[in-house]
């Protein structure tokens, strides 16, 4: 317990000592050397920009999600990465993990660069479902974004949605209650493992009464 209280009294003169040289200094103290929990010191701010939720603290997860349901991969971020620099590695993951690129690869706007929409291109994706963000869209743009296929893979892309709201109230992943970074990972590894078996269930489920109807 001594050792305990000495950690926090150290963690505790360094959340003072930001806060002095933020407020009383006018210093631009850089986001590395601040902490934002004394409890959980692995806690990054994420600047959200929304403005009912500007700022929220906790980690960033990237999730990549398949046709039927299930999350082919997931990572938790270190600090408060922009979604752009996700494509490739997600690409090669993908790769992999099935031996070729995905047929389709559907994300937010947020993801959008022109070298990720030629990213994937090279590697073979069939169609590239990812809004372009910001600036004036050319002719070319404007007709790609409105045909049926673009706007399929955009309806695809918001179950993710789904997902994440399935994974928060069903699976446990809204809050981590175990202590240290090495047991968030593990918290949401295992929200993902029991959606994931869920959701095989649910296939053999559907495959066996298919035979079933046939052999009837």
């Amino acid at each position: 317990m001594r050792k305990e209280i000495e950690r926090h009294c150290v963690l505790g003169d360094r959340v003072v000592d930001q806060a002095r040289r933020r407020v009383l200094l006018g210093e631009d103290v850089p986001v590395a050397e601040k902490i934002f929990s004394i409890f959980e010191t692995h806690t990054d701010l994420i600047m959200r920009g929304k403005a009912d939720k500007p700022v929220e603290f906790g980690h960033k997860v990237f999730l990549a999600e398949s046709a039927c349901g299930l999350i082919t991969q997931y990572r938790v971020l270190d600090g408060n990465p922009c979604d752009e620099k996700h494509v490739e590695p997600s690409l090669q993951d993908h790769k992999e993990t099935f031996g070729r690129a995905p047929e389709l690869y559907g994300s937010d706007r947020g993801f959008y660069s022109q070298e990720n929409v030629k990213a994937c291109v090279e590697a073979g994706v069939k169609i590239v479902c990812i809004p372009q963000r910001g600036g004036k869209k050319t002719a070319d743009r404007e007709a790609y974004e409105s045909t049926p296929a673009f706007k399929n893979g955009q309806r695809f892309r918001a179950g993710i949605e789904g997902r994440i709201s399935v994974l928060f109230r069903g699976r446990g992943m809204k809050r981590a209650f175990c202590e240290g970074r090495e047991h968030f990972e593990l918290l949401i590894g295992a929200a993902v493992l029991a959606n994931n078996l869920m959701i095989i269930g649910n296939l053999l489920n559907k495959r066996d009464i298919k035979r079933h109807n046939r052999a009837a």
